[in-house]
């Protein structure tokens, strides 16, 4: 028997459907609820699979990875949270379609494409896992600081055309970013003489905090002055027409190449993917100017990015034992005690394993897929909730996920915090984007900067031709808006003074 059918055929067993079931639905709310993670839900059911048989274990962890990615789209698009650091991105143009009364349409191309994501990621897993994992081995410190510069290049992207604000709130992410122990000395900095801050600042709170909070605070002080804006009380029509569903083909195609590119390098994750696929599509698209206030397009991308990228990081943890992302680093150790030793001698001795990891996340996929079809004519009864009511049981669900990610009361305090900071941001105009991308991407690019240099020295760059690359393409990302600006604004003054010649 050929090692698919082998893979394929292990997976009949009905306790492994069991499995498949209890993973789906912990998945999706786990990404339902702000603030709780598909790493920490991952990390807490390892230690309850660990006495299952490998794929049995296998079979929970992974549906929970999958299934994660569709919950975090509704907090996201619904209230303005995003449900795991993946759905960040989601929050840009999913809330304003909210608003608009279109979260139905908003809500179901989201479930559509996460789905596109996933299943183009999982055949990467299936054609390509040790070609990419070749490429992959190639991205030393200098390589990951590049693309991580590329991606901090999207700051400008996500600023919506306040570039001086998206800058300034960009920096203050990177200087949160430089909270905590030295990447290189181990040293303490800019700690202020506090504890919990050795560690750096708490990243679930602050996004909670900036986006979910926030908006929370944003509406109780616009229902005070008479201003509220009127409550999302219903989902609209839930289903795009032709014409949605062409718009979603573009973008889509999109996100699954970023996100292909992204999760098989290491460290990168869904968070970044769906950022960076998020500018890219603004950029390739007919209509930029509607990314940020309600485009269908701006949620398809990330969020076909996001789930893309996890094919690419079981690639890349399966062949060469370095986890994709902070989920697979979480499951690494259920695997290695399970006897499954990742890298590249796995394709030799269990040659159906990648098969029935690869089938374990479809049946995942359309099985979240449909739970999130079915469940969204439910959603509703949450909007409908008076506001002072609906704002206690979403700070709650803040409270209770930011303290579950490390037990920490001071992680409360954080979100409280950034949850004021994030409302003075909004009501002066300052967008939260850029700050999320300066405190995810900010001590990476430091990191992978300084050990480059000490390494390679000052011209770390010059020696590889991918960093020469990505390099080149961040400036050019940078200075192709403005060169295009100029060029237009030629070509309209020659076109009016054509016109006003005699």
């Amino acid at each position: 028997m050929t090692p698919v059918l082998e893979g394929i055929g292990a997976l009949l067993d009905p306790t492994i459907l069991l499995c498949l079931v209890i993973g789906t639905l912990l998945g999706t709310l786990v990404g339902a609820v702000p603030g709780i993670t598909a790493t920490m839900a991952v990390a807490l059911a390892a230690g309850f699979t660990l006495t299952l048989e490998p794929l049995q274990g296998l079979a929970v962890l992974l549906s929970i990875y999958v299934a994660a990615q569709f919950g975090d789209r509704v907090p996201a698009i619904l209230i303005n949270t995003p449900g795991t650091p993946a759905s960040i991105a989601t929050t840009f143009d999913g809330y304003p379609m909210a608003k608009a009364g279109r979260a139905g349409v908003a809500l179901t191309s989201s479930a559509l494409v996460s789905a596109v994501g996933s299943l183009a990621g999982i055949l990467i897993l299936i054609f390509l896992a040790q070609p990419i994992a070749g490429i992959a081995l190639r991205f030393g410190p200098i390589e990951m600081f590049a693309l991580v510069a590329f991606g901090m290049t999207m700051m400008v992207g996500v600023s919506g055309g306040r570039i001086v604000k998206g800058l300034a709130a960009g920096a203050l992410g990177l200087l949160l970013g430089a909270v905590g122990r030295d990447p290189i000395s181990g040293e303490q900095r800019f700690t202020l003489g506090i504890p919990e801050l050795s560690s750096g600042v708490p990243f679930i709170a602050v996004i909670v905090g900036v986006f979910g909070l926030a908006e929370v605070f944003n509406q109780i002080v616009e229902a005070r002055s008479g201003r509220a804006a009127k409550p999302i009380e219903q989902l609209g029509r839930w289903w795009p027409d032709r014409a949605e569903r062409r718009s979603l083909v573009k973008p889509a195609g999109i996100g699954a190449g970023v996100g292909a590119v992204v999760g098989v390098v290491p460290a990168a994750g869904g968070d970044i993917a769906g950022i960076i696929a998020w500018d890219q599509a603004r950029r390739a698209s007919k209509h930029p100017e509607r990314f940020g206030k309600g485009s269908l397009e701006g949620v398809a991308a990330p969020d076909t990015a996001s789930t893309a990228t996890m094919g690419g990081s079981v690639t890349t943890t399966l062949a060469i034992g370095v986890p994709g992302d902070s989920v697979m680093a979480a499951m690494l150790g259920s695997m290695i005690v399970w006897g499954l030793t990742p890298g590249p001698a796995l394709f030799v001795q269990n040659p159906d394993l990648v098969f029935s990891i690869a089938t374990i996340m479809v049946v995942a996929t359309v099985a979240a897929l449909g739970l999130s079809l079915v469940r969204m004519q439910g959603v509703v009864n949450l909007l409908k909730l008076p506001l002072n009511t609906l704002a206690v049981v979403i700070i709650t669900f803040c409270m209770v996920g930011t303290f579950a990610v490390q037990n920490s009361v001071f992680d409360v305090i954080v979100m409280l915090v950034m949850g004021v900071v994030g409302l003075g941001m909004r009501r002066w105009g300052f967008p939260a984007g850029p700050l999320v991308l300066g405190l995810i991407l900010g001590p990476l690019a430091e990191s992978n900067l300084r050990r480059a240099l000490l390494i390679d020295g000052p011209f770390a760059v010059l020696g590889s031709p991918i960093a020469s690359v990505l390099i080149a393409l961040s400036v050019l990302a940078l200075v192709a808006p403005h060169l295009l600006r100029i060029l237009k604004g030629r070509s309209a003054a020659r076109a009016r003074s054509t016109a006003d010649a005699p």
